[in-house]
């Protein structure tokens, strides 16, 4: 029996304008890590976030390591970071020598709970200790409550660091997030709702630290005719042909942003009234952009679990994956202390991501509604 053609959770969808930009690099021969279309892609990222400056880097982890080394993060140093993420968010604290302190998400968002943060920043404070940073992960295309995020680290003296790498075209009160803290950071990789391939861009306001970042990811060079160094850098820049491909994905973003949408309201239309299954809520503070449909399936209810649902979608040939495991359950960073955890405990064991990709047909998603049905033994009923 022929084997129906793989659905993957959030593929790479190329527009009409990435080849024409990229052949442009060629034809000009600019495909060194500086250039013509970098310079353009900083300037129109940040003008569409609504941000003072932009650096295009090699990463999100690359911007979100140059962040924190902007931010001070040195050896010892205690940085706030959200429990419920991927690791890149908490490996460039340990790049640096920090210590994470992982905290738990609120259920409005899944993001981070400020209530846990400001407890964490009052117990420190009370004890004399610092914390030098916070690292705000905005999850699944979808913002954290940034106003009380804001007024904590403003009362306690803690730069805002925002990781922006899943929710770029997503808003907190009609702006972009990533543009409230001391700098925030975004990912153009493969599988976000705009890619490089592989790539990231560090925003700020701060033009003396966007300078800096700049040149700590050229290798720190220093102004001179010669190679001369008086810091350490890193090998950070982003390429100019990738940019081009940025800069013609960003052109798409709104249309990749309300394709993804749709999706969503077509799973919440045809699994929303299947018992136990429930969907990542939209809070009321912005747009969730969907970048990726996660729901929730709670196994007494539904009589079956995300994990059989999960395993029935992949016998399929459909890619889906459950929530991000917290880090403080993570082998890697057990030792770490963590404020809260129950949260993400939870939608760690009945999360499931589904297939969001912006250029998934009509075909591709009637196809995983119908396998979720049949998994779950209330929705066969009604196929």
């Amino acid at each position: 029996m022929a084997v129906a053609p793989r659905i993957y959770l959030s593929p790479p969808h190329i527009g009409s304008d990435e080849l024409s930009l990229v052949m442009e690099a060629f034809e000009t021969n600019w495909v060194a890590p500086v250039g013509p279309h970098v310079d353009a892609f900083e300037r129109e990222f940040a003008a569409h976030v609504g941000s003072g400056h932009a650096v295009a880097v090699s990463s999100g982890t690359a911007a979100l390591h140059l962040a924190l080394r902007l931010a001070g993060v040195e050896r010892g140093d205690e940085v706030l970071v959200s429990d419920l993420t991927f690791c890149a968010s908490v490996n460039p604290i340990l790049y640096e020598g920090g210590v994470p302190v992982f905290v738990d998400s609120e259920r409005v968002s899944w993001n981070l709970d400020p209530n846990l943060v400001e407890d964490a920043l009052r117990t420190r404070s009370s004890t004399g200790r610092q914390v030098k940073a916070l690292v705000a992960v905005h999850l699944y295309g979808q913002s954290a409550d940034l106003d009380p995020l804001v007024e904590l680290c403003e009362r306690y003296g803690v730069t805002l660091v925002e990781d922006a790498a899943e929710a770029l075209g997503a808003t907190y009160k009609g702006r972009s997030p990533g543009v409230f803290g001391t700098s925030g950071i975004f990912s153009f990789n493969g599988n976000k709702i705009i890619t490089t391939s592989g790539g990231g861009m560090l925003v700020t306001d701060d033009e003396a630290l966007a300078a800096h970042a700049r040149k700590l990811a050229t290798q720190a060079r220093d102004e001179a005719p010669h190679y001369e160094h008086s810091e350490v850098g890193f090998n950070y820049r982003m390429s100019n042909v990738l940019a081009g491909i940025g800069r013609g994905q960003l052109r798409q973003l709104e249309d990749r942003v309300q394709a993804r949408r749709r999706i969503f309201e077509t799973y919440r239309r045809e699994l929303g009234e299947l018992p136990g299954v429930e969907f990542m809520p939209e809070a009321p503070w912005g747009r969730h952009t969907r970048w990726l449909t996660c729901l929730t399936i709670d196994p007494e209810a539904a009589g079956t679990d995300r994990e059989e649902v999960r395993l029935a979608l992949e016998a399929d040939n459909v890619e889906a994956r459950p929530l991000w495991k917290p880090m403080h359950l993570q082998p890697a960073y057990s030792k770490y202390e963590t404020v809260g955890g129950s949260v993400g405990e939870e939608l760690f064991r009945v999360g499931l991501c589904l297939p969001s990709g912006s250029a998934m047909t009509d075909t591709d998603v009637v196809r995983v509604v119908e396998t979720v049905r049949s998994a779950v033994p209330a929705g066969m009923s009604s196929l």
